[in-house]
């Protein structure tokens, strides 16, 4: 089975509240999302997208007390609307979510309906679910939610009722009004924070069950990068001009730099999935694995001797002349050059290639910190150069005189105010301002990030061998459970 790692497993999840009091509405949001014609009965607005493209899929699901006429989005969002009488009224919950682009589409559709089933509808939210795919590499689906539970008899339930709060002697509280004292409590609680983070979480588990189903090792996580301990550099401030400039579409040296910086860590984040999955396929070698019919035992053990099983292999295959007899060829050029002989060896290999990837990626960050702060200390000592001149002659005039100086030369007073102010907090007291040293420290520390980067790039094919191995053993294993089923039906017969 060869695996190709053009594509590798995103996990993005976002959830947006549909709210009136920003000029939204569910029947436009569900309009445009399913691509229909739609009219909003509360405003009279019609919103037609029945020319927009890209729709893969679309379909409502809906709890057991909704009524059957809730499948029409038309009646379902319109119903919506009515029931909500605030002006910021919030109308319906939206979850965008990326369809892993390793799984076809009638298995994207299955995840996102099993997804929406479990989560939503189950606790009685009605969804209105839509795949979009224009082609461009991002598949991705949006799940309209209802904000109102239902009540038994079909009719929309309140989102919250009030309660009284009681006094130490179990009492109604008072107020000087004559009022009593109430709090708000939710009928549900599907605005609850730790509501969220388990419906992120849920997504990226049953995803990756998907995955597993499909002989797919990669893996999504729903965690930030911080909170799954992955290392990544810092992207610089760019600053307001820059910014602006960017905003343009002009091209500056600092956004340049994060561009740069982006498309590494991208890098470094698919280095790191890929090592994971291949830790997570190895654990598994030696352990049981359950077939359809019968447990077995994996066709290696951890000790067994890889490069005797890649010799019979290859003789076994040497008369093939086939793409397979390639790759094992290389395999076992590979395990001899790496002097790895058993399963176990090449577990310690690849751990030593994730502990060698961590430890790049952190030197890298040390390093582009080091560019940035060197970086900035020159920009800021050329400005303090470039105006002292100017600041020296504001000093030295006249107060009534300073007043004039200062409004023709406001920018440069300023430019060099904050320049001293800067380099004071980050050399002190220091008169020394050797910009041509910061330069040439700068210039050795981006070589020194270059070197870093192409231990990186060889990392990634190191890792891209390790996967060949994994590939020409789960070929091996599948044929070994092949023979293994044949020889029991044999013996059934």
């Amino acid at each position: 089975m060869e695996r190709r790692f053009l594509t590798m497993a995103i996990y993005h999840l976002c959830i947006k509240i549909i709210s009136r009091g920003k000029g939204k509405s569910a029947v436009a949001a569900s309009a445009y999302r399913s691509g229909e014609k739609i009219k909003n009965e509360y405003d009279g607005i019609v919103h037609d997208f029945t020319r927009k493209g890209g729709i893969a899929h679309t379909e409502i699901l809906l709890p057991q007390n909704a009524p059957q006429a809730f499948l029409d989005r038309g009646t379902l969002w319109n119903s919506v609307e009515k029931i909500e009488k605030s002006k910021n009224s919030q109308l319906a919950r939206e979850i965008e979510i990326a369809l892993p682009k390793e799984l076809n589409r009638e298995k994207q559709i299955e995840l996102v309906r099993e997804y929406v089933k479990d989560n939503f509808v189950y606790i009685g939210m009605c969804a209105d679910i839509a795949l979009h795919d224009k082609n461009d590499g991002n598949p991705h689906a949006h799940i309209l939610l209802t904000m109102r539970p239902l009540n038994e008899d079909t009719t929309w339930g309140a989102k919250s009722k009030k309660e009284y709060i009681l006094d130490e002697n179990g009492e109604k509280v008072k107020l000087k009004n004559g009022n009593f004292k109430t709090r708000k409590i939710d009928t549900v609680d599907w605005n609850k924070q730790d509501k969220a983070e388990h419906w992120r979480k849920a997504w990226a588990d049953i995803t990756n069950k998907y995955l597993e189903e499909n002989s797919i090792y990669d893996k999504v996580d729903h965690r930030s990068y911080q909170r799954q301990g992955i290392e990544q550099i810092p992207t610089i401030h760019l600053g307001v001009s820059a910014s602006q400039m960017e905003k343009k579409g002009i091209a500056t040296d600092r956004g340049n730099i994060n561009r740069e910086i982006k498309h590494q860590n991208a890098i470094l984040r698919e280095i790191s999935r890929r090592i994971k999955a291949l830790l997570n396929w190895i654990r598994g070698i030696g352990k049981e694995e359950k077939t359809e019919n019968e447990n077995i035992k994996s066709t290696f053990t951890p000790k067994e001797n890889l490069l005797s099983v890649f010799e019979n292999l290859i003789r076994k295959n040497a008369d093939k002349n086939n793409a397979g007899l390639e790759k094992y060829i290389e395999s076992y050029q590979l395990l001899k050059e790496k002097n790895i002989t058993s399963v176990s060896e090449l577990k310690e290999n690849i751990v030593t290639l994730r502990d060698k990837n961590y430890k790049t990626t952190r030197t890298i960050k040390d390093t582009e910190k080091k560019i940035d702060e060197k970086t900035q200390l020159i920009d800021q000592a050329e400005k303090y150069l470039k105006h002292k001149d100017i600041y020296k002659a504001y000093t030295k005039l006249k107060k009534n005189k300073q007043d004039t100086f200062y409004n023709e030369h406001t920018a440069e007073i300023i430019l060099f105010e904050s320049a001293r102010k800067y380099l004071k907090e980050h050399l002190g007291e220091s008169k020394s301002l050797n910009i041509s040293k910061l330069k040439l420290e700068v210039t050795a520390l981006k070589k020194e990030k270059d070197s870093l980067y192409s231990q990186i790039i060889d990392l990634r094919k190191e890792v891209e061998q390790a996967e060949s191995v994994r590939s020409c053993i789960e070929n091996l294993q599948q044929e070994n459970r092949e023979i293994t089923q044949a020889k029991k039906q044999e013996l059934e017969l």
